[in-house]
């Protein structure tokens, strides 16, 4: 009889921190439990949305939906006591705060470019971020919100147990460069939708209560 061992196992979700220019990854932050639910939300891009446009923009689309996901992630070092923690869950935490903050190294060469009288000096460019759902989801997506929650310690009061509400935006062809990996990654994910919405059965109208004809 087959064991348990045989069984396949879950597909996780995560972020994959990715070298724009060489698409090369450099970091995987993978979640140690898949979140029970995610919050979606597409708020589609009109013309006219604000009132001033003419009757022939009603139906006019000026380019992807602004799309964000909202998730409640859990972590917890009991659950992995296979595997040496001394830290607690701080190094888990510490792979996502860092999605929201420049690397120090740039914030030092950005003290540098100051201290001798630079007066402009250009934002720091973040690496590109993807956010994995299984194969069919892997979107190019910018850190929102993050907001973490400690819920247990050790006796060193390293922290071993939490939840991590995640915020994401997606980020689309409007959002980055013409031909930015981030960019085709969008579009790749905008082909997969479509294509699954042709393996969807074709309603019929007489399941609205309609005729052959509107």
């Amino acid at each position: 009889m087959a064991g348990y061992a045989d069984a396949p196992r879950p597909v996780r979700a995560g972020l994959v921190i990715v070298d724009a220019l060489r698409g090369t990854p450099q970091r995987v932050v993978v979640l140690q439990f898949n979140p029970d639910s995610l919050e979606r939300s597409l708020a589609p891009q009109v013309a006219g949305a604000d009132g001033s446009g003419d009757r022939t923009e009603a139906l006019r689309l000026k380019g992807p939906a602004v799309e964000t996901w909202k998730f409640t992630a859990e972590l917890d070092a009991t659950d992995q006591l296979e595997v040496p923690a001394p830290n607690g869950i701080h190094p888990q935490l510490a792979a996502l705060e860092l999605l929201a903050q420049p690397t120090s190294s740039q914030l030092r060469a950005n003290q540098a470019l100051a201290s001798v009288g630079t007066l402009e000096i250009t934002p720091v460019e973040a690496p590109l971020t993807l956010f994995t759902w299984g194969g069919k989801r892997i979107l190019p997506v910018r850190l929102t919100e993050l907001t973490i929650t400690e819920e247990a310690f050790d006796i060193d009061l390293n922290p071993i147990r939490a939840t991590v509400a995640i915020g994401l935006r997606v980020l689309t062809v409007n959002d980055l460069p013409a031909g930015h990996r981030g960019a085709e990654l969008y579009l790749a994910h905008l082909v997969q939708q479509e294509r699954l919405v042709g393996t969807a059965a074709d309603g019929r109208l007489s399941a609205l209560g309609l005729g052959g004809g509107l």
